[in-house]
């Protein structure tokens, strides 16, 4: 499947998203039972700290000029190691400054790995052997998250926060150092324009992109605030939620691809975001601690098809506009990640129902932009 020339940057990319998914799991995993157990924070702080955390994607078009400096994979490598770096002091500053700063550069890391991530991907792989790409590297990024749940669940009482996210953030800086002696390049691949990159035919993955973001932090915010605050899970539930949702995601992900290939984005981006419409509306009336932790795993479920989005707009892009379009499509992405979980959290004050409402609106609005995806498929790559 993967050609010759491109397998040095296949294995480059899946140890470099081995790490990042490992780093991102272990603080998700981990962040909202120690910043309600040990930091104390209310709603409205956590929502602060998700803010916060999000800033960086939101700022992820400014990768455009560290390419300037640095080639991409160099600079995805040293995203890495900052990701590791971040995770690991975060059990160190047990009050809300300490877990918005630790958050902040943890995700400095983590949203510059994936917008690189993400460019790469797009650029050596071709139109059909990219939605597989990024199957795989899902599939691989539940598997390893799986591993995460499994070390926190055996650990968790014997080890206190500092130590599991030392422990988490040293592996991960480790690949990141591992990756920056590595050079899968290829001279063959378009090179990629160095400045902002708008176009009007780009409208439907901007809006559709601006969508999915601010619908994830609803979920990824007040989900799991809801089931910690409302229903008491702690670590442990916590953990086993999300190695069965990571299990889900290990068996289907290497699928996602070849139903892409077959179906096409419009069909799974509708099944998508009408199966968040119905989870949101689950979140905000149900009372139930077992439905609720079912509808989390259908989320997650039906998250696999977010790919389509990517493979969509690699059906529509130049060639050399991907990793421009890709940076600004991570900050669209984020725009709405910097205000709503804060926002959210206030709201949340009022009525716990209210953000998810919110967020079965965004999804149902999804919903009605997914029916325009519809590009011609060509034999580009």
């Amino acid at each position: 499947m993967i050609a010759d020339n491109r397998r040095q940057m296949y294995l480059f990319l899946m140890i470099a998203t081995l790490a990042s998914q490992v780093g991102l799991q272990g603080w998700m995993t981990l962040i909202t039972n120690f910043s309600v157990e040990s930091a104390h924070l209310s709603a409205f702080e956590v929502g602060g700290v998700q803010s916060i955390r999000e800033i960086p994607g939101f700022l992820a078009l400014l990768v455009i000029y560290v390419l300037f400096f640095l080639s991409e994979h160099r600079a995805a490598a040293l995203a890495i190691v900052v990701l590791g770096v971040g995770v690991a002091v975060t059990g160190l500053f047990p009050t809300f400054w300490g877990v918005a700063g630790t958050a902040l550069l943890m995700s400095v890391g983590f949203h510059y790995y994936e917008t690189l991530n993400q460019s790469l991907t797009l650029q050596y792989f071709d139109l059909t052997t990219a939605p597989l790409v990024l199957g795989r590297m899902r599939s691989l990024a539940a598997a390893a998250n799986i591993g995460v749940g499994v070390a926190i669940w055996f650990f968790a009482e014997g080890l206190g926060y500092p130590a599991m996210f030392a422990v988490i953030g040293a592996f991960v800086a480790c690949c990141g150092v591992w990756a920056c002696f590595q050079n899968p390049s290829d001279t063959e691949i378009p090179p990629q324009i160095k400045r902002m990159v708008w176009r009007r035919k780009y409208w439907l993955f901007y809006a559709l992109t601006f969508l999915s973001g601010a619908r994830r932090q609803v979920f990824m915010v007040f989900a799991t605030f809801l089931l910690v605050k409302k229903f008491g899970y702690g670590v442990q539930a916590m953990t086993v939620l999300f190695v069965v949702n990571n299990l889900v995601g290990y068996v289907l992900n290497p699928l996602v691809g070849k139903v892409i290939n077959r179906f096409g984005e419009s069909r799974l981006m509708t099944v998508e975001y009408l199966t968040a419409a119905l989870v949101f509306w689950v979140y905000a009336v149900s009372d139930s601690e077992l439905m609720v932790a079912g509808i989390y795993i259908l989320d997650s479920l039906a998250f696999n098809f977010v790919v389509t989005i990517r493979t969509y707009f690699q059906k529509i892009a130049d060639p050399s506009d991907i990793a421009p379009s890709t940076a600004v499509g991570f900050t669209v992405n984020h725009i709405a990640a910097v205000f709503i979980p804060v926002m959210g959290g206030w709201l949340w004050l009022l009525d716990q129902r209210i953000p998810f409402f919110a967020g079965m609106a965004l999804a149902l609005c999804s919903v009605v932009l997914a029916q325009f995806a519809r590009p011609e498929r060509t034999a580009r790559g």
